[in-house]
């Protein structure tokens, strides 16, 4: 997606995207995404999509996500004008179609894990349920952009115990998953809908998170929880910001990402989308210059004695 020339100097980014995926170590490949650089929606400025979705107990509701959350986003009525509203009745709205879709056909039950971005002209839109994680790079440095929803974590403990759920001392949510929040899962009993009929501990809301693009951001890391558990935020900017400065090219970061994550001894599937925001690579450190010393021998301070005793006797002559 370029950015739009209309005669002002406000900033616009300029949009490359690319992503790579590998199945580790795992006998399926459970983690599907999507790559939209260009969508086009009546009132509003150029935008762009991308998903990373990390399926569990199949890859259904991964796949079926990626196919579908997008769609409900722009049939949302309130949509563009609040985003952030469309998106979250998205997800809900994406995740009851695939309980009916499951009660049609019993083999694609199944969950997952869903990060959704949405850029529309310089607002950056995070969507998160689940523990797959974005980090924005900004002037070199890591912010993340979603908080990871391990069921272990004590805002999301707080919120399954508040709806009749528990966390076991493994950390999983009601002895069945890891992660606090995901689309899917209606076969499990009382994750999703309690006995009594009400909600379960187990969520599809996203949490969001909506900021500014400005020059300073240079790009996106997009990961499913399998590289983020050997990557830190940070080592993850650094090591891609390394990258694009050599050949600033998203897709070979991406590859390049993944690969060093299978060597970190990663025991899952990878799935990386590097989202970058101008066509030039990321700036590089200024070199430091080492400061110097001046010094004088010993030989040249007795010269410089003897120049200046023999001044001294001439001006008394």
């Amino acid at each position: 997606m370029r950015g739009i020339d209309n005669g002002s100097s406000e900033y616009m980014p300029l949009i490359r995207c690319g992503g790579w995926d590998d199945i580790g170590c795992r006998k399926k490949m459970e983690d599907t995404h999507v790559i939209i650089n260009d969508i086009e929606v009546m009132g509003a400025e150029p935008g762009a999509y991308y998903g990373v979705f990390d399926g569990h107990s199949g890859h259904h509701a991964a796949a079926f996500v990626r196919d579908n959350l997008l769609r409900y986003i722009l049939e949302d009525a309130s949509f563009p004008a609040s985003a952030e509203q469309a998106v979250k009745r998205a997800f809900l709205r994406t995740d009851k179609a695939f309980a009916e879709a499951c009660e049609v056909d019993e083999r694609l039950c199944s969950g997952t894990t869903a990060l959704a971005v949405l850029i529309l002209g310089r607002k950056l839109l995070v969507a998160n349920a689940g523990d797959c994680r974005a980090v924005l790079c900004k002037r070199g440095k890591a912010v993340n952009m979603s908080r990871d929803h391990k069921a272990c974590s004590l805002l999301e403990r707080r919120r399954i115990e508040d709806s009749g759920g528990f966390v076991d001392s493994f950390g999983y949510l009601n002895g069945e998953l890891t992660v606090a929040r995901a689309l899917g899962d209606w076969h499990i009993d009382g994750l999703k809908v309690t006995q009594e009929g009400g909600e379960g501990p187990l969520t599809a809301v996203p949490e969001m998170h909506e900021v500014c693009l400005s020059e300073e951001d240079e790009f996106l890391i997009i990961g499913c929880d399998g590289f983020w558990d050997v990557f830190t935020s940070e080592n993850a900017v650094d090591f891609a910001r390394r990258r694009l400065q050599l050949h600033n090219d998203p897709l070979q970061c991406s590859k390049e990402l993944i690969k060093e994550a299978l060597r970190r001894d990663t025991n899952d599937n990878l799935t990386v989308l590097t989202v970058c925001f101008r066509d030039i690579p990321p700036p590089r450190p200024l070199p430091i210059l080492p400061s110097v010393k001046r010094s004088i021998s010993a030989e040249g301070l007795q010269s410089l004695s003897a120049a200046l005793q023999e001044v001294v006797e001439g001006c008394l002559h």
